[in-house]
């Protein structure tokens, strides 16, 4: 389970959930996917569009083949996920070290959809979904449906890439192995504030540090460069591969982290940037733990009053007691966990990282309420399950890539917090802020594995460097539960852009039904109209 560079309390990755419905197909187990059809192989190449960096032309105009995307799948959500119809993947060679560009080569996999209407074909909208280390192909393939259904889908080949290290990019991340992940996951002591348990935690995230290492091929080197800061010359590289003079980019949830630091490296090379669920560039791994703490803790309260008006909920009907009767049922986990099935138990951790995984959009509350009335009779299949998938745990045993990839990507990406007061007081402010997580234990001090990361840290946080940067487009929602509000109010001033605001619970909303706001981001998309300022949209 990934945690903040900056303190103990376990922190999700700011994954977008833009196929929300597909994790309540998930959930319901049924999928209507059809098979891709097999598609014939074809081959692309063109000379290179756009700025080319000294040394790096052939990787600007290389050739590309495009084919079936089944065998990029590496998970079970990208092996449902590639069944889409009219989809084609290929794969993009990059440097490992772009300072050493004759070097040792890795590739990025990368899933596109042709636009429908290629006489009024605009170019590429590129897409990632955050994380980091979710996968941009899935997320890509998941847009889709309502892709398709607009006219981005007539005038942009859609396109999704894996960044380096994740999913169908080669090589991948590699820490623990499944049995080691579930391992983890039933381990309920990683907050025990002794000495003695700091000992055991500090021992243990050592201990993953050096299996990064050891398992991810090329080891150090690879782990020096899976940062922000090469994944948006990935995608300049990318950019001119699909022919396009200039990037549009839609970026949710950490891809907006992306989209900021693209914007800085490439201002001139930026046509449009939609950046929905920001991340502040200017903020500190500590602030942004407890601006996320503040944001789940809202988002239970909101979850709280939904439930009190429910005849089943499982909290009961006073939103004010939610927070103690969550605490309530959670904690015992801690000493007595519940039997799932397959020698399998659902701990405390696992509970809370369910209860996260369904305060991320609103349409599965429902099954948050469901869970928590089963862990009243002793059941936590729904709970497991919710964890399971934002855990990317497939049937068989084995994990996706994100979890391993979170870690390594946010330990080069931010500064290492170390000291025991600092993380100490991390951890107060977050449980202040989302007290239904508040364990009820002893604070650990611990430092966590960034903390023994064999590679120094390439980024911080800073005000990003803009000049020539055309107008960006930031859409913040006031309840998002993952990535605050104010972040975006933050970015879209650094950017020096335009904001579009949406009321409501959820993280991230572009292109997920708002009739307000999917009118107004396919506006800007489309011909770079950006909506007045003070523009808001509401929940349907």
């Amino acid at each position: 389970m990934p945690r903040h560079p900056s303190a103990s309390p376990k922190v999700h990755p700011f994954v977008a959930l833009a196929a929300a419905g597909l994790l309540a197909t998930t959930l319901a187990a049924c999928s209507s996917k059809p098979d891709q059809a097999a598609l014939a192989p074809t081959v692309e190449s063109h000379a290179p569009v756009g700025p080319v960096p000294a040394g790096l032309e052939r990787f600007y105009g290389q050739s590309v083949s495009w084919s079936a995307c089944a065998p990029y799948a590496t998970s079970d959500d990208a092996r449902s996920a590639f069944k889409t119809q009219g989809i084609e993947c290929g794969r993009l060679t990059v440097p490992l070290n772009y300072d050493k560009p004759d070097g040792q080569a890795i590739t990025i996999g990368v899933l596109r959809h042709r636009a429908s209407d290629p006489g009024e074909k605009i170019g590429s909208l590129v897409v990632n979904p955050g994380g980091p280390g979710a996968s941009g192909m899935v997320a890509a393939a998941g847009l889709m449906d309502q892709v398709s259904k607009s006219d981005l889908g007539d005038r942009f080949d859609l396109v999704g890439f894996d960044p380096r290290g994740i999913g169908a990019s080669e090589p991948q991340i590699k820490c623990l192995t499944g049995p080691e992940r579930d391992a983890d996951r039933a381990d309920d002591s990683e907050t025990d504030g002794s000495p003695a348990g700091v000992a055991k935690q500090e021992t243990e995230q050592k201990d993953f540090a050096a299996k990064c290492t050891q398992r991810t091929k090329y080891g150090d080197d690879m782990l020096a460069h899976v940062g922000t800061r090469d994944v948006v010359k990935d995608m300049d590289v990318l950019r001119s591969v699909l022919g396009d003079e200039k990037l549009t980019y839609l970026g949710y949830s950490y891809g907006t982290r992306i989209g900021s630091t693209y914007a800085e490296t490439f201002p001139k090379n930026v046509r449009a940037l939609v950046l929905d669920g920001a991340v502040d560039p200017t903020q500190s791994p500590e602030d942004s733990l407890v601006a996320q703490g503040q944001g789940f803790g809202g988002a239970f309260n909101e979850f709280a009053k939904w439930c009190a008006a429910r005849q089943d909920c499982a909290l009961g009907h006073d939103p004010a007691d939610a927070t103690k009767q969550f605490q309530d049922l959670a904690r015992r986990l801690i000493d007595f966990p519940v039997p799932v099935g397959d020698g399998r138990k659902l701990s405390y951790d696992d509970a809370t990282t369910g209860a996260i995984q369904a305060l991320y959009q609103q349409n599965l509350w429902e099954y948050l309420n469901t869970g928590l009335n089963e862990l009243r009779l002793q059941r936590g299949t729904t709970l497991e399950k919710l964890a399971d998938i934002y855990n990317e745990r497939n049937p068989d045993g084995t994990y996706g890539t994100t979890q391993d990839a979170f870690i390594a990507i946010r330990c080069v990406d931010d500064p290492r917090v170390t000291d025991p007061k600092q993380i100490l007081e991390g951890q107060e402010k977050y449980v202040k802020a989302a007290p239904f997580l508040d364990d009820g234990r002893k604070a650990s001090s611990a430092r966590d594995a960034c903390a023994f990361w064999p590679v120094p840290n390439t980024s911080k946080p800073h005000e990003p460097n803009v000049e020539g940067l055309p107008k960006t487009l930031t859409i913040s929602t006031t309840n998002d539960p993952a990535t605050p509000y104010q972040a975006g109010v933050n970015l879209a001033k650094a950017l020096k852009g335009s904001l579009l605001t949406f009321e409501g619970t959820q993280h991230t909303v572009f292109l997920q039904g708002n009739a307000c706001v999917d009118k107004a981001g396919s506006a800007y998309l489309i011909d770079g109209t950006t909506p007045p300022d003070g523009t808001r949209c509401k929940s349907s």
